[in-house]
């Protein structure tokens, strides 16, 4: 995690003095990748590498399933496979929405995921609430005999005890050498833990390194290559600093900027923060790369990519364009004829469980929804309240920028007196389009302004009726359409729009619907906007709406 709060001294500029050269000799490729690689919110990243697969972890707060897995081949296209955390309820009763208030903001923040070869097993370790560090194991993926792949039911992921330390925003190294386990944390001094032999207990921690007066350093990752132990960890929200060992994994450290206040690749007009808190990976042939994300609010954070080079004393370099930016294109990390499934697209949710691109915006009541045979997503009303964010089974994906469409088919037929279902625009200032059933009648209506108060993330505003469309016949589906532009306006004053629209005529045309909803530019909610799907009661339980199709096509 980051504050946005930007500190430094004269002393820590001093030692930042480093630059990186731009433009040295690069591999040749066949063909070049574009920066962002991935333009969607997958923040806190964690990234490394078994045989040829790549895995990157993220951040997700309290949508459920949390921390979620990404798998590439080549650095740059990604797909989720899995979720470190099935449920969040081991962190307390507020992550279930149960009446103890909710967990927006909260939950799992920068964590970190490694694979040990030696016991087939992923470690995924993260401090919630700045108290215990929980761990979720997942063994016999068989991994390690398969060149990194983990095989379709293998990911089972348990939870273990917790350990009584924080290690905030934390990254795990095992050892090459003897396959000691140790974590790097800390916010504003980094420390080291050596784990027990299995990795689930504390041994020892110490601090390693201390930055200057004034200086915070988090984000830490923890690394061993060239028989040197390296850590990364973030000045935020602008620096990236590397920090080189000069003995053991316990230091002592020196420290040089890896990036500092470095522009980001993207057009002119999509204003964006500083490439930071990354992380380093190898590829196959022994090159390595710098993945690092970008403030993009509305959109949230989103990832780029550069190669890394190494100096003559041993210190690792972003390569930079001409300019001295992070580069628009580079070679591709990996050229391979292996493929990873895309972004978008249409999801009639088959196959009796959800993808791993959707995650609820708090854990499920999970006798309130299912998987319908033969396909579709039925939602029963698990909650009778008109707050959008006290209802629990909202279900989101996270937009694909920088400028999407979004729509969902429903089946309303079952919906009974005072539900209340639709597609909504998820964050702490959200926008919907749905259907209100009131008596007989089920009426199409776009709702905007539903507000969580900033800073204690309680419910300020339920929303307003700001325009009303049809009544429904009875029987018909209705599309429900959200267009949204979350083109980066950071630290501006412009506001991204979005637009709602409804069909009644099988999808074949949409009727615009309302004025349109203006986007937050604020990072302090942290994630970005979601698309989302919701069906919750005002009166009674036993309403239930059928989710036919959600399809997600990028509008750029």
């Amino acid at each position: 995690m980051f504050s946005i709060h930007i500190r430094s001294t004269i002393l820590f500029l001093a030692i930042l003095l480093t630059t990186t050269a731009a433009n040295p000799a690069l591999p040749a490729r066949a063909t070049n990748f574009t920066n962002p690689v991935l333009w969607q919110d997958y923040p806190d990243l964690d990234v490394f590498r078994v045989g040829h697969v790549f895995y990157y972890s993220s951040s997700t707060f309290a949508y459920s399933p949390g921390a979620p897995v990404l798998k590439s081949y080549d650095l740059v296209h990604w797909t989720p496979v899995t979720h470190s955390v099935p449920l969040l309820s081991s962190f307390g009763a507020r992550y279930s929405l149960n009446g103890s208030g909710n967990g927006y903001v909260k939950g799992i923040w920068a964590s970190t995921l490694r694979y040990r070869a030696s016991n087939d097993m992923f470690y995924w370790m993260g401090c919630i609430e700045n108290r215990q560090t929980h761990i979720f194991t997942a063994a016999g993926t068989t991994a390690g005999a398969h060149a990194g792949e983990v095989p379709a039911g293998r990911w089972n992921w348990t939870a273990q005890p917790p350990i009584n330390t924080c290690y905030y925003d934390s990254g795990l190294l095992i050892d090459s050498d003897d396959d000691t386990m140790y974590v790097v944390y800390g916010s504003p001094s980094i420390h080291i833990a050596q784990l027990s032999p299995d990795g689930l207990r504390q041994v020892s921690t110490q601090q390693v390194y201390t930055p200057p007066p004034g200086t915070t350093l988090e984000g830490a990752r923890l690394y061993k290559t060239r028989g040197t132990y390296y850590i990364l960890a973030t000045r935020p929200a602008d620096a990236e600093v590397v920090l080189k060992s000069a003995g053991g994994p316990l230091g002592p450290y020196t420290a040089r900027a890896l990036v500092t206040r470095v522009a980001g690749p993207l057009p002119a007009g999509t204003p964006a923060g500083f490439a930071h808190q990354g992380g380093m990976v190898d590829a196959p042939d022994g090159r390595w790369w710098y993945v690092a994300f970008l403030d993009a609010y509305p959109g949230g954070r989103i990832p780029v990519v550069a190669p890394l080079r190494w100096s003559a004393d041993g210190w690792p370099e972003v390569v930079l364009d001409a300019a001295g930016r992070w580069g628009g294109e580079y070679p591709t990390p990996v050229e391979t004829d292996r493929t990873v499934g895309g972004v978008g697209g249409t999801d009639l949710f088959e196959g009796g469980a959800l993808g791993e691109g959707w995650e609820w915006n708090h854990d499920p009541e999970g006798t309130r929804w299912r998987m319908a045979e033969g396909g579709g997503l039925v939602l029963g009303t698990a909650d009778v309240t008109g707050d959008l964010f006290a209802a629990r089974n909202t279900l989101t994906q996270r937009i694909v920028g920088p400028k999407a469409v979004g729509t969902f088919r429903l089946d309303v037929s079952a919906m009974r007196d005072g539900d209340r279902a639709g597609a909504v625009l998820f964050r702490d200032r959200a926008a919907y389009v749905g259907v209100w059933k009131e008596g007989a009648a089920a009426r199409v209506v776009m709702v905007r302004d539903l507000t969580l108060a900033e800073g204690t993330w309680s419910t300020l505003a339920e929303g307003t009726v700001a325009a009303a469309g049809p009544t429904l016949a009875g029987g018909e589906d209705v599309w429900l359409r959200i267009e949204a532009d979350i083109t980066p306006a950071f630290g501006t004053s412009t506001e991204r729009r979005a637009a709602f629209s409804y069909s009644v005529d099988g999808g074949k045309n949409f009727v615009g619907l309302g004025p349109g909803a203006a986007l937050s530019n604020s990072w302090r909610y942290f994630s970005g906007y979601r698309f989302g799907v919701f069906n919750h009661a005002t009166k009674e339980l036993g309403g239930e709406v059928k989710v036919k199709s959600f399809t997600m096509e990028n509008a750029s």
